[in-house]
């Protein structure tokens, strides 16, 4: 090789050298690395972290929303185009995240909200369409961003009373349980109004890839293996199919619903049709219906439902924001972690890209702590993990491969995690204490997730009026109050309208 060859290259090199510090330096002065003491590998570690604790959501909302949107007039949607819609949604939403607010959060569809879409608003009592539901969710994504940018947000958190907050978390969390045991057949009508399994007794291949799946998880949690979640699908979902090709094993009910074979796939059958890697099919997207709402129902019902949607929404995002900032060691001496706004309003911004993605609502995941745990101090953490999510877009079809015994074990443990913020309650004060229990009993027992925000939030206005306390009542629960009042009595007052 010549001199001037050499010199030629060893200018190339430098240059790309001297290119790559510069990109470097750039990452990490934008997202402010050296003053929060981290690196663009420690960032990218607690990325990855953060992505396998949560991406069992790709399972998991189309198991939940598949039903409603085939009961609810959406039937091109398939549990493939939940999936790769759920998977852009977060995508950019967390990547917005962390290139705007700089903080690391990742935001997917939310759990409970989601099950309000399927089991409240389109298969529960109102009977509203896929669309319809989905409309809702954009609407309460309106609000928030509202609240968010005329400072009204703080307000509406002041005026709901901490104890009943917990508690609209644990009243979900045990709510998710129990649609995961029911979609798992763990729990189904009998002799009683619910009864384990067949007869009393766990029968059938399903059954067991359900238990094997939900012990795998509660090993691997106890061990601290941060993918606990997604590692127990993954298990769960390679036995079903084994299972599935040895076996033949059918499914429970036939086309109109009868059920054939007790011991039978509840949900869908684990067998791949069609290549594993596909382009994405975004047949949620276009799926809402802004104003079917409000003609179907009457405006009162239709505000409860968006003001609900909105406290679920609402309050888990406050208590994750503080909590990621916590285990980051971000928070300042207020308790407030930098660029709150910023947060709060991609968080509200993403309900809405929710309901027009037809995904259900998309707010902030509680597992960011696990990829702070691994290191994740910026928002560099959040565009990885919406990288992964935008790159999941393509193996969607796999998503058909998971049973609902095999994705229901994440439910029923995502409910025992939102369970364990029972001990913030107050038990012992019965002004707390009898709100908070009727909201996390009405939840699960009516199937509603509506009806046990109602229930905690008239029973504490009334355990304040019994005590003489007005004083405490913040005006604003007056009128959720009689909102809610309105609400648990419009049937009488439809029939005697009528």
């Amino acid at each position: 090789m010549s001199n001037n060859t050499t010199k030629t290259a060893n200018k190339s090199a430098k240059k790309t050298a001297k290119s790559s510090a510069r990109t470097s330096d750039g990452i990490a002065g934008f997202f402010e690395l050296s003053e929060r003491k981290s690196s663009v590998r420690q960032e990218i570690r607690g990325g990855l972290v953060t992505f396998f604790a949560m991406a069992y959501i790709l399972v998991v909302n189309p198991s939940i929303l598949i039903a409603a949107a085939g009961a609810g007039g959406a039937e091109n949607v398939t549990p493939a185009s939940i999936a790769a819609g759920t998977a852009l949604v977060g995508g950019l939403m967390t990547i917005l995240m962390g290139l705007v607010a700089n903080f690391p959060l990742a935001l997917a569809a939310g759990m409970g909200l989601n099950a309000m879409v399927s089991f409240t608003l389109v298969l529960g009592p109102f009977g509203l369409s896929f669309g319809e539901a989905m409309g809702l969710i954009f609407w309460e994504g309106v609000v928030i961003t509202l609240l968010v940018v005329t400072g009204f947000r703080e307000a509406v958190f002041n005026a709901v009373p901490s104890q009943l907050k917990v508690a609209i978390s644990v009243g979900i969390g045990l709510f998710i349980a129990l649609v995961g045991l029911i979609n798992a057949g763990v729990v189904r009508p009998g002799g009683t109004p619910v009864q384990l399994g067949i007869g009393g007794s766990f029968a059938g291949w399903p059954m067991v890839v359900f238990l094997v799946g939900f012990v795998v998880i509660l090993v691997l949690y106890i061990r601290k293996v941060q993918a606990a979640i997604l590692i127990g699908i993954v298990v769960s979902s390679v036995l079903a199919v084994i299972l599935q090709a040895i076996l033949k094993i059918p499914l429970m009910t036939d086309q109109t619903g009868k059920v054939v074979n007790e011991t039978g796939w509840t949900k869908n059958v684990p067998a791949l049709q069609g290549s594993p890697v596909q382009l994405p099919d975004f047949a949620t997207f276009g799926q809402i219906d802004f104003f079917g709402a409000f003609t179907k129902l009457p405006v009162i019902s239709v505000l409860l439902l968006i003001f609900s949607l909105m406290l679920a929404d609402f309050f888990d995002t406050m208590g994750t924001m503080v909590g990621v900032g916590a285990a980051g060691g971000l928070l300042d001496e207020k308790g407030n972690p930098p660029r709150t706004f910023q947060i709060l309003l991609i968080d509200s911004l993403a309900a809405m890209a929710g309901g027009l993605g037809g995904v259900s609502s998309n707010t902030s995941y509680v597992e960011s702590t696990s990829g702070v745990g691994a290191g994740a101090r910026t928002g560099l953490s959040s565009v990885v993990v919406g990288l992964c999510f935008l790159l999941s877009m393509f193996f969607a079809p796999l998503v058909e491969l998971v049973p609902a015994e095999a994705s229901s074990t994440a439910l029923v443990f995502v409910g025992f995690l939102m369970m364990t913020q029972v001990a913030d309650i107050d038990w012992k004060n019965a002004e707390n204490a009898i709100p908070a229990f009727l909201t996390i009993a009405m939840m699960p027992f009516s199937y509603s997730i509506t009806a046990g925000i109602g229930f905690g939030c008239v029973a504490f206005i009334i355990m304040k009026l019994a005590r003489g306390k007005l004083k405490e009542i913040h005006p604003l629960m007056w009128v959720v109050g009689l909102l809610f009042v309105v609400y648990f009595a419009l049937g009488p007052i439809q029939a005697l309208i009528s």
